[in-house]
């Protein structure tokens, strides 16, 4: 049991508060939401809302929960590790990998594959996501950092959340952004109209994608990205709404849209990319460049372009090579 006394950030919200006290095992915001709504953090003895606005003077209580058992099944699905030391292991995810179980899919994921391949792995508060600091989505590659012990795990997510990681994407766009560089900033949210997916709105949380234009194929373009936050689905979100769909994004685009915005004799060639060599969205976590939260060693890690992305790549050269810019 843990108790802080509330001196100088009366009126500061308690979530807020506990994210600033940079406690070790309270390790990311959404952890701390957890344990306030199930009632290990409280108030003056007194259950209390993530929001309520702290006095002087106040007591905070801290219970931190026994760890549940982990019940995850190793298996042995291939990883190819780009780094790894005693703290912390970086993978190079490949595509139709789910990172980690949830309701309906216990099998088959990232963290299987980890409890195989890996001595140890953080628990990082939730019994189904041992190691996992941060996500990349099912039919995203690239590099994602796994933490291996609980210490290591927090330092992350603190250095994720203070924008101390550097991600760098590649991806191809349908169209052309209208700045060969530049930033996008919106608010993304839950969309109205469909809850399963993010869309930009008026609320939410503030998402910024920074990104330049590294090749344009005239109906195409391969870009660099860099993200500023890590919202669900940002990228994808971005770009849709700045009618620059990811290439191959069924979610946030679709075919249809992809062919009405390319001239009528590239369809059946686009249509057989789609068909027969990219088959998701042409999206790859690139690189990820950060100080090592044990060690203070640089780490500067990149993940190769996969297969896939690097035939269309290669297709776009070759379809369009003359009016690259």
């Amino acid at each position: 049991m843990m108790k802080i006394i509330v001196k100088n950030d009366v009126g500061k919200r308690l979530d807020q508060f506990l994210v600033e006290q940079k406690i070790e095992e309270l390790f990311s915001r959404s952890y701390i939401d957890k344990l306030v709504k199930e009632h290990h953090i409280l108030v003056n003895n007194e259950i209390v809302k993530k929001s309520f606005k702290l006095q002087s003077n106040d007591v905070i209580t801290i219970e931190i929960p026994p760890k549940k058992e982990q019940k995850i099944e190793p298996e042995d699905i291939p990883l190819e590790i780009l780094f790894e030391d005693d703290f912390l292991a970086i993978i190079n995810k490949q595509a139709g990998l789910v990172v980690h179980p949830a309701a309906g899919k216990s099998s088959g994921t990232l963290v299987n594959a980890l409890k195989f391949k890996l001595d140890k792995l953080s628990e990082g508060g939730h019994n189904l996501r041992p190691g996992i600091v941060h996500r990349l989505d099912k039919d995203t590659t690239g590099a994602i950092i796994v933490a291996k012990d609980d210490r290591t795990h927090s330092l992350l997510s603190r250095m994720f959340q203070e924008k101390k990681i550097e991600k760098t994407y590649h991806a191809i766009v349908v169209s052309e952004p209208k700045n060969e560089e530049a930033t996008i900033e919106t608010f993304i949210d839950r969309s109205k109209a469909d809850r399963k997916k993010m869309a930009v709105s008026n609320s939410g949380k503030k998402a910024i994608t920074h990104y330049k234009i590294l090749n344009n194929y005239d109906l195409f373009c391969h870009l660099e990205i860099n993200l500023e936050t890590g919202r669900t689905h940002q990228i994808r979100v971005h770009f849709s709404h700045c009618n620059c769909p990811i290439l191959g994004d069924e979610t946030y685009s679709n075919l249809k849209r992809t062919l009405n915005n390319i001239p009528n004799h590239y369809h059946k060639k686009v249509k057989y990319l789609l068909a027969n060599h990219l088959k998701r969205q042409a999206l790859h976590a690139f690189r990820l460049k950060f100080t090592h939260p044990i060690t203070g060693a640089l780490i500067d890690v990149t993940a190769p372009i996969p297969k896939d992305m690097q035939y269309a790549l290669d297709w776009l050269e070759n379809l369009f090579g003359d009016v690259i810019e």
